[in-house]
């Protein structure tokens, strides 16, 4: 049985909450990964933070696979689009409260974690300690 990630829930999660709390929400993307379609002028050290704020973004879709939206640099319109494995964190600004995700947070984005990185499968609970 293959299982989903739990980072789109995560991030969907916490979105939520910090619009519900009139807060404003960011993202932090890995823009060394494929797929990633952001613009190249915001990019430092293989990292973007984009407002995904009802009021900074249109047709946001954070789906199972995908983050996608239609946001303006500089007065143009530009389509935003990565891989969920690519975002790092989400925050709301105004405090930096949130989650930040490692690289082993998430087996299963996309298919494309190693044998070694997933749970066994042999239908037992399986717990991993983090220090």
């Amino acid at each position: 049985m293959s299982m989903t990630s739990t980072r789109p829930y995560l991030v969907r999660a916490f979105y939520d909450w910090i619009v519900d709390n009139e807060l404003t929400p960011y993202v932090v993307l890995r823009t060394d990964l494929p797929g990633v379609k952001v613009p190249q002028q915001y990019i430092e050290d293989n990292k973007i933070v984009l407002n995904v704020s009802p009021y900074a973004t249109d047709k946001l879709d954070i789906g199972n696979h995908r983050l996608h939206f239609q946001a303006s640099f500089s007065g143009l319109v530009t389509e935003i689009s990565a891989p969920i494995a690519a975002i790092i964190a989400i925050y709301a600004n105004e405090n930096g409260r949130g989650m930040v995700f490692g690289e082993e947070d998430d087996f299963a984005d996309d298919d494309d974690g190693s044998p070694e990185d997933k749970p066994p499968s042999d239908g037992k609970p399986h717990l991993t300690v983090v220090k």
